[in-house]
Formats: C-alpha cells, sequence, structure tokens
C-alpha cells in the first residue's frame, strides 16, 4: 500500500467530568486523530498522549512535532505490504512510541479495510464480546468514593479500578470493599508510592482486590519484585511495559503477574499482540488500559481486546461516559458491562466529519509525490 497522504487534526475537547489521579486532575483534553490515505481507503489512527507529561513524557506538542519532523516525511509517497515494514521504516526513533502507533494503527485500519475484512480478523482475535470496567478517578469524600462505585456497579461494570495516591489509598478502598463485598475491585497508583511505602500496600491486600496496578516508580522493575514478595495479590505493570522484552523481564523477575496493554504505549498493534504473547508464555492474564480515548483509539482497543489472552476486563467503557459527543458515528458503548467489536472492514467506525471541524483547532494535510 502506497502511503499517498497523511493527514493530522489537533481536537480540543471536554470530558463530562473531572478525572484525578495520584499525577494531575483533567477535564479539558487536546486530542490528536490522524488520517492515512492509500488506495483509495482512509486508515485512522489515535495518537494517545495526554495535555502534560504526567503519565508518559509523550505529550500531544511532542507528538505532532515528531509526526510532523521525523515520521511523516520518512514515510510519505513510500509503499509498504505490512506493519512490520513500516516499523522497520521508523526504526531509527527512539521511544515516541505513541506517535509511532498512531501513524501504525491507522496503516492497520486502512489494510483491513483493503481486505475488507475486520481488523481482529488481522490481528488473530477471536472474542467479539469485552467485559469492561470502569476507571474511577480520586473523589473529594469517602462517601462520594462509595456513591460512584456503587452507580457504577449498578451500570453493570465488571470491575472497577480506583486512582490511589499517598493518603488516599486504604480508607476509601476498605469502604468500598465493606459496602460492595463481591465486587471485583483493582488499585491503580501510577507509580506514586515508593517501596518504604510497603505497609499500605500489605493492608490492601487484605481487601480481596484482584490486583494492584504500577504501584511504584515506572523504571524500577527490582523494587517491584521486592514488593510481589510481600503481596499475595498480584501486581499488575502498567507504565513499565514498553516492549516485548519489558514484559518478558517483569514477568520473568516476578516484578508482576498481570499485564496491562495499551497500544499506545507499546508502538502499536503488532508490539502489542507480542506483549500478548510473552505474557501467554508466562500464563499471566492481559487487559486493555485506556488513555480517555475518543472513538477512533477506542475502537482500536476493542479489536486489539478480541486476542485470546485478553482475559480480565479492561478500561474501554462506554464512550457516552466520557463525552457529551463522540467524533464516530457508531456508538461504541457498553452494554451490562460488555462491549461489542465493531462490525464492518477495518476499525468499524466512521467519523462524523461536520462535528470534528467544530471542535479541530489545527489540521495539516501532508502528500506524498
Amino acid at each position: 500500500m502506497k502511503i499517498e497522504a497523511i493527514e493530522l487534526r489537533e481536537l480540543h475537547t471536554n470530558m463530562l467530568f473531572s478525572f484525578q489521579t495520584s499525577f494531575g486532575e483533567e477535564q479539558f483534553l487536546r486530542k490528536l486523530i490522524l488520517v492515512l490515505h492509500t488506495d483509495g481507503v482512509e486508515g485512522y489512527g489515535e495518537f494517545t498522549g495526554h495535555n502534560f507529561p504526567g503519565y508518559s513524557y509523550e505529550t500531544v506538542d511532542t507528538g505532532w512535532d515528531c509526526l510532523e519532523q521525523h515520521i511523516i516525511p520518512q514515510v510519505l509517497g513510500k509503499s509498504y505490504e505490512t506493519p512490520a515494514q513500516l516499523l522497520h521504516e521508523l526504526r531509527f526513533i527512539r521511544g515516541h512510541n505513541m506517535a509511532v502507533a498512531a501513524l501504525e494503527s491507522a496503516f492497520w485500519d486502512a489494510q483491513a479495510k483493503a481486505a475488507g475484512l475486520p481488523l481482529w480478523v488481522l490481528l488473530g482475535g477471536q472474542n467479539l464480546e469485552i467485559p469492561v470496567g470502569a476507571s474511577l478517578g480520586i473523589q473529594p469524600t469517602v462517601e462520594e468514593t462509595v456513591e460512584i462505585a456503587q452507580r457504577h456497579k449498578a451500570e453493570g461494570y465488571r470491575r472497577l479500578k480506583f486512582k490511589i495516591k499517598p493518603g488516599w489509598d486504604v480508607a476509601p478502598l476498605r469502604a468500598v470493599r465493606d459496602a460492595l463485598p463481591d465486587m471485583p475491585l483493582t488499585v491503580d497508583a501510577n507509580s506514586a508510592y515508593t517501596l518504604t511505602n510497603a505497609r499500605v500496600f500489605q493492608e490492601l491486600d487484605e481487601l480481596g482486590l484482584d490486583y494492584i496496578e504500577q504501584p511504584l516508580a515506572y523504571d524500577d522493575l527490582l523494587d517491584h519484585a521486592q514488593l510481589q514478595k510481600l503481596l499475595a495479590t498480584p501486581i499488575c505493570l502498567d507504565e513499565s511495559i514498553h516492549s516485548p522484552e519489558d514484559a518478558r523481564k517483569g514477568l520473568a523477575g516476578d516484578a508482576g503477574r498481570v499485564i496491562n496493554i495499551k497500544m499506545g504505549r507499546v508502538r502499536g498493534h503488532r508490539q502489542a499482540r507480542r506483549v500478548h504473547e510473552v505474557a501467554q508464555s508466562f500464563a499471566a492474564p492481559v487487559w486493555c488500559g485506556g488513555m480517555m480515548e475518543l472513538g477512533i483509539g477506542r475502537a482500536h482497543n476493542l479489536h486489539l481486546s478480541s486476542l485470546e489472552g485478553f482475559t480480565l476486563p479492561g478500561d474501554t467503557s462506554s464512550a457516552s461516559r466520557y463525552w457529551e459527543k463522540d467524533i464516530t458515528n457508531e456508538v461504541l458503548d457498553a452494554v451490562d458491562g460488555v462491549q461489542k467489536v465493531p462490525e464492518g472492514a477495518g476499525i468499524g467506525v466512521t467519523l462524523d466529519n461536520d462535528f470534528i471541524e467544530t471542535i479541530s483547532v489545527r489540521h495539516q494535510m501532508y502528500k506524498g509525490s
């Protein structure tokens, strides 16, 4: 497939609620979407970095710059038969996985559309009904934490994940566990703690959580392994995993026993599938994490989640939970805690271009020769 043109757009949008984690609070979001034009079809990708470098050093500004200055000039006007060839062309770019993934995922979408097949078929998926959970930000009070947990359980979500930070951890989770004794619960620290806080996690260990996500520094597998020895609850690695090699090292060293796979964080679908295969070799469950994606990224996540090793509820959840209006014509919502993989060729969604124009603040088309 020849990459004839690539279109970048920056969109500004507001979530329906403020979302607080250990590294900050967000409601207004800047988002990047990418449209790849090839052989009469369009492939859609979404950059998953955020406004500021809290979760990752990649931001909307670094994503646009890397795509415009380095990635797009390298591939524009050239032909590739497989995503592996495309990634090989970009092998000289160190890091910037989310920027590369925006293009790589659009290539997958275009290739599937050209073949007249849903993306999950090309990925080798099998499960078309995806159980989903809800990720809940830090609330002002324990009482409000319990209330929002009960509301999301009533909406049918299969797992509830709570953001925590030092000073806001054991008490709210104990209250939720008392209110919902049988509900699958997890916590996500986003690297906010150190090994000296081990006692906090030993107390959380008593609450019957499914896993504890990324408690320690993103670049410290050694301390995660030390913490895992003290806990019965599995540690789930998120920010620590940027490649299949990271997954192998984390699981082999028992730094964690569950992997959160985010396509953008690991450079796209091909590498995400390889991380999934590494986890399978260790009999470690995986699930699909979310980055508050719009409809393009959410659709890609659902197709990825069709792979057999995605046995735990993911964070894809309902688009209408986040947005009053999404950028796709198809509504990607959960029913009774289950989302269906979109039907049709490629990722199975079409763009609401009229709405996209109203929230676009930057638009550039790059054409090949």
